[in-house]
C-alpha cells in the first residue's frame, strides 16, 4: 500500500509563507495533567487573549476530540495511544500551516507524552498543568470525581489508571498557585518569535 501513497507536499504553499501571511510561527502548546486541572480553562484564556492580539489559533480540545473524530476509542492503553497519535497528527497539520495549536489532552503517560512530541516535531511544547487529585475532586467541574466515587467510571486517571508525573516538562503550570492570567502569561513565553 505504501507503493501506492504519493504525498503531494511539494506542491503546496511553504510553510514559511503561511506563516509568513499569519504574522506568526506555528507552534503546538500540548497542555496535559488530570482532569479538573485546569487545562480548558487555561487553553480559553489563552486562545482568547492571542486572538485579541491578532494572532490565529486553534483549540484541539481531548473531550471534543473523544466527541467527534475519536468516538471510537475507549480508555485502555491502547486506545490512548491512538488518541494522543490522531491528536498530534492533527496538530501537527495545523502547526505545519503557520497556526497556533493549543492542544488539551490528560496523555498521563511519558511514553504517550514522547509520542506526541515525536508526531509533531520541533513545533512541540510540553506543558504540565499540575493540580493534585485533591483538588481536582473538590473542583469536580464535570462531575466526573463524584462518578468515580460512586463507582460508575473504571479506569479514571489518577485513580484506577495511573498517571505519571513529568521528567522535564517545557513549562510546569501549578493551578493551585495561578491563576489563569497568570498561566497565560507563562505559556506565551514558549511561542517562537515572528
Amino acid at each position: 500500500m505504501a507503493n501506492n501513497i504519493h504525498t503531494q507536499f511539494h506542491r503546496f504553499v511553504s510553510q514559511g509563507e503561511k506563516e509568513e501571511l499569519l504574522g506568526q510561527k506555528g507552534a503546538v502548546l500540548w497542555m496535559y495533567g488530570l482532569s479538573g486541572a485546569g487545562k480548558s480553562t487555561i487553553a480559553a484564556a489563552l486562545e482568547r487573549e492571542l486572538h485579541n492580539e491578532g494572532r490565529f489559533v486553534v483549540i484541539l480540545d481531548g473531550d471534543n476530540f473523544r466527541h467527534g473524530l475519536n468516538s471510537d476509542l475507549g480508555f485502555s492503553d491502547d486506545d490512548r495511544s491512538e488518541n494522543v497519535r490522531r491528536v498530534a497528527e492533527v496538530a501537527k497539520m495545523f502547526a505545519s500551516q503557520g497556526v497556533i495549536v493549543v492542544v488539551g489532552v490528560i496523555t498521563p503517560k511519558r511514553a504517550l507524552r514522547d509520542l506526541a512530541r515525536e508526531v509533531v516535531g520541533d513545533s512541540f511544547r510540553e506543558i504540565y498543568i499540575y493540580a493534585s487529585f485533591e483538588t481536582c475532586a473538590s473542583r469536580d467541574p464535570k462531575g466526573l470525581y463524584a462518578k468515580v466515587a460512586a463507582g460508575e467510571i473504571k479506569q479514571f486517571t489518577g485513580k484506577d489508571s495511573g498517571f505519571e508525573e513529568p521528567d522535564s516538562p517545557d513549562l510546569l503550570i501549578n493551578t493551585e498557585e495561578l491563576e489563569p492570567p497568570e498561566a497565560v502569561k507563562k505559556i506565551k513565553t514558549l511561542l517562537p518569535a515572528i
